[in-house]
């Protein structure tokens, strides 16, 4: 790695923004992630809807860096949480997960291992004893092949080789990042094996629709269209239950103001009363995208509306921000200051014969979509 400590840089005022004033929109330099980790080259990209919303990713961990979106006043802020360099996401003190891809398998695998076909695949314990997102590595952790980009996509690759952390079989994963006139932040993923294997991917871009350092999250306004959950045990590990949200602070079938609920606990909030939960997406269909939360926050009247193709959503409520790591405008990334709506397969379903399959075959093809929607009230 290619040690260079940067400073907090900006680029120029983005221009010919269309939505809104371009007012205090400053984009990251590209200069302070010009390097080289692992021998492979890494870069910042720049996407621009051209109607508002402005994207900036590295090909390290294809991490959203910055997310520049309008208010309802037509003023801009950057929405998603992260670093000002590419040293502090490689040598990272703080959260691992800002804005990154996670796998080969999001979420959580318990005890680390799960069979396929009779035998027992071991993985890195790397959360109370489970395996989180992957593992030690993880696709968060190297540097993607930029295949194609353009103002607006950009299209990368990656081949995870047979055993890395423990998962059978070369993975050619290939993940594009979009932007639309719409003002949408759309992900497709596609991946192919030479062997049997499990497969789960998401993004874990951290959101705060006030933007980044701007307090708490509790007064966002949140609808998730899922009338079940996956209850998880003290590890955060599902017990194999589907339970129904009816009368349980899971239920987000109406709008409700995220901090209203989250301090009880006669159902389990573990982790600081907080949520850490897959919810049921039982309208998902195969291979139909559809909307599955909306997220409203009041002042700013900022709403992002998330679709997708898979069966679940994890919802992360920022119960282990503390306050210690500073984003990259040198504020303080406090406790429930930011939240992750992950669309994925359910955790741990390696080891659930009831939970929507994740295996994947050879000659098969791995699909998923995810869209983040922005938009004003």
């Amino acid at each position: 790695m290619k040690k260079i400590m940067y400073s907090l840089a900006f680029a120029p005022l983005l221009s010919a923004c269309a939505g809104g004033s371009s007012e205090g929109l400053l984009l990251l330099d590209k200069a302070a992630f010009d390097t080289v980790v692992d021998g492979q080259p890494v870069s910042l990209y720049t996407l621009d809807s051209g109607n508002g919303l402005v994207l900036q990713v590295t090909n390290y961990g294809l991490r959203v860096v910055s997310l520049w979106v309008p208010d309802k006043n037509g003023h801009y802020s950057d929405v998603s949480i992260g670093y000002e360099n590419i040293e502090r996401y490689v040598n990272n003190e703080g959260e691992r997960f800002l804005g990154s891809i996670v796998g080969r398998y999001a979420n959580r695998i318990a005890n680390g291992a799960f069979k396929l076909d009779g035998k027992e695949y071991h993985l890195p314990q790397n959360n109370n004893g489970q395996t989180l997102h992957g593992g030690i590595k993880g696709l968060d952790r190297v540097v993607w092949n930029v295949d194609n980009v353009n103002a607006t996509a950009i299209r990368f690759s990656y081949l995870s080789p047979d055993g890395a952390d423990g998962f059978p079989g070369n993975l050619k994963i290939a993940v594009e990042y979009s932007v639309t006139p719409e003002n949408e932040f759309k992900i497709t993923y596609e991946a192919e094996t030479d062997k049997p294997t499990v497969v789960n991917l998401s993004n874990h871009t951290f959101f705060n629709l006030k933007g980044e350092a701007t307090g708490s999250i509790t007064g966002h306004i949140l609808t998730i269209n899922a009338g079940h959950i996956t209850p998880v045990n003290t590890v955060l590990i599902p017990t194999g239950e589907l339970l129904p949200v009816d009368g349980t602070p899971f239920d987000f079938r109406t709008p409700v103001r995220i901090g209203e609920r989250i301090g009880h606990d006669h159902v389990q909030l573990q982790n600081g009363a907080g949520y850490d939960h897959n919810w049921v997406l039982g309208s998902a269909k195969k291979d139909a995208v559809e909307l599955a939360v909306t997220l409203l926050e009041p002042e700013s009247g900022r709403i992002m509306e998330v679709y997708t193709d898979q069966p679940g959503v994890q919802f992360y409520s920022g119960n282990f921000f503390d306050g210690k790591a500073n984003g990259k405008y040198g504020k303080p990334i406090a406790f429930r200051e930011a939240l992750a709506l992950e669309t994925q397969h359910f955790p741990d379903s390696p080891n659930q014969p009831s939970f929507p399959s994740t295996r994947l075959n050879p000659g098969e093809v791995y699909r998923h979509t995810c869209i983040y929607k922005f938009k004003t009230e």
